[in-house]
């Protein structure tokens, strides 16, 4: 059952632009396989699936590989979606609009910049763990210029 709904969840991105969770439910059940909101997000969990920019203000999920690649893709998110940029201590808070903190995380993971030492997403915030102090402005500074 959950690989059938995994495959038709990925089935489902690929064939139309799916904004929310919620979507997606109703899209499986339209199809005939129902499914709870926490059962799709686990799936999105396990797929791997991130949201991306769609170029009209919208963001649907895709899979990473479909994505547009690292710095190109940080760079239109922040564009798109960076509302703040702050730090404290070794760390650097990134705000961004509702519902993209997520995939503006992911991006900077995949960034692969040796200072960052992970990041922690919610709605609209994500939180940058730097090596130290020192590295958070100039990692802020890097996020801003990416911005432009």
């Amino acid at each position: 059952m959950k690989s059938k709904r995994q495959r038709l969840i990925l089935e489902i991105i690929q064939a139309m632009p799916v904004e929310t969770q919620e979507e997606l439910v109703r899209e499986l059940e339209r199809r005939g396989l129902p499914a709870t909101q926490a059962t799709v997000s686990r799936d999105i969990k396990e797929l791997g699936l991130i949201k991306t920019p769609t170029g009209d203000g919208r963001y649907c999920y895709a899979l990473p590989d479909a994505a547009p690649g690292g710095r190109e893709r940080l760079r239109r998110l922040f564009r798109e979606s960076l509302l703040d940029i702050d730090t404290s201590e070794n760390l650097v808070v990134v705000k961004t609009l509702r519902g993209t903190a997520a995939a503006a995380g992911e991006a900077i993971d995949q960034l692969g910049w040796p200072e960052i030492v992970g990041t922690v997403a919610g709605d609209n915030t994500v939180l940058v763990v730097v090596r130290s102090r020192e590295m958070a402005p100039l990692v802020a500074d890097r996020f801003r210029e990416l911005a432009r």
